[in-house]
């Protein structure tokens, strides 16, 4: 298959086009490098032998997505590209409104202009809102997002979901991420967050090498076992796995259907601080902060569905997520600006 993958130099894009070269898809790469480098697009030849196609460029360009449809003949499209901070969503809403809601328009209508009919969304565990109970399956509702970046994932899947009542013959698979941690085993790719990140690994990983002085650990006083917050982390290389399974089952799952990528456990804030010492022998000092604004006790997944109607589940462990979280780092102290 032939798949045209939109911010595929990111973290979870760069790992998802190794799985799809490494299971026999053709890539090609859309990406305007505002949060990646090009350096990831020789570290995917080293671990695959393979060279995927790259444009930069942004998707929302409607003549230069055009003339990629133009010059590949492409069967489906993975769309992650999208602006992810948290933060900057709350400060610049417009920003994260124009460009993730329009990116997936424009795309949707040049893919229906070239009679592209396979569409796999990255979505989000942000667009169940707050939850009023655990484990979180498909049907439970959606909206109620607690910040713009969560909301334009929401508005996305109402979008594509739109879509595909007006075009029957449109298989869209939503896929909702819980969180993903990890890095690529042979330590050439991993998470690169550019200034400040937004992810808990990362920090964790800084503070190991000596980047921060310590990690802040925001609100112990939660109603959970150890009053920290819970959250669902999956391995990075799982989540890509789940890209290709839902490939290769769309003619199975045709429609608007959505699935939850997790492993069904919830680990707290204290727990992935142990496990991280645990596999790497690293101490990790630590200071309490206050409760984030926003922030909810505990979120993990009920992934059943993807189970049954994928033939997919995580299998690497939290520890095996650490290990390689480090190994990352460790080999990579500056990102990809080596």
């Amino acid at each position: 298959m032939r798949v045209l993958v939109t911010g595929g130099a990111g973290y979870i894009g760069s790992h998802t086009v190794v799985e799809l070269l490494t299971h026999g898809h053709e890539v090609i790469i859309i990406d305007d490098l505002s949060n990646s480098k090009k350096e990831v697009l020789n570290r995917i030849q080293t671990i695959t032998q393979k060279v995927p196609t790259f444009y930069q460029g942004q998707v929302q360009d409607e003549p230069f997505l055009t003339q990629i449809f133009t010059t590949h003949s492409i069967d489906a499209v993975i769309h992650f590209a999208g602006y992810k901070a948290v933060g900057e969503s709350v400060e610049k809403p417009l920003k994260y409104f124009e460009n993730n809601l329009l990116s997936t328009i424009v795309l949707l209508r040049v893919m229906e202009q070239f009679n592209v009919h396979k569409l796999v969304f990255s979505s989000s565990a942000t667009v169940y809102g707050t939850p009023t109970k655990m484990p979180l399956t498909e049907e439970d509702p959606i909206g109620g997002t607690t910040n713009p970046y969560g909301a334009t994932k929401f508005m996305n899947e109402l979008i594509i979901k739109d879509y595909c009542v007006a075009h029957p013959e449109m298989a869209a698979t939503m896929l909702r991420y819980f969180n993903p941690i990890g890095a690529h085993v042979s330590g050439l790719i991993g998470e690169d967050p550019q200034g400040i990140p937004n992810n808990l690994m990362p920090f964790i990983t800084q503070v190991a090498i000596g980047k921060r002085p310590e990690l802040n650990v925001f609100g112990n006083d939660y109603p959970t076992r150890d009053g920290t917050g819970i959250r669902d982390y999956i391995h990075v290389v799982d989540l890509a796995l789940g890209h290709v399974a839902s490939l290769e089952t769309m003619q199975q799952n045709k429609g608007y259907v959505v699935f939850n990528l997790g492993t069904g456990k919830g680990t707290s804030v204290l727990e992935l601080v142990a496990a991280f010492e645990q596999a790497n022998g690293v101490k990790i000092p630590l200071r309490i902060q206050p409760r984030r604004s926003g922030d909810i006790a505990e979120n993990y997944a009920d992934c059943t569905k993807s189970k049954h109607e994928l033939g997919w589940v995580a299998t690497r462990s939290l520890i095996d997520a650490c290990r390689d979280s480090w190994r990352w780092q460790s080999k990579n102290p500056k990102g990809y600006n080596q």
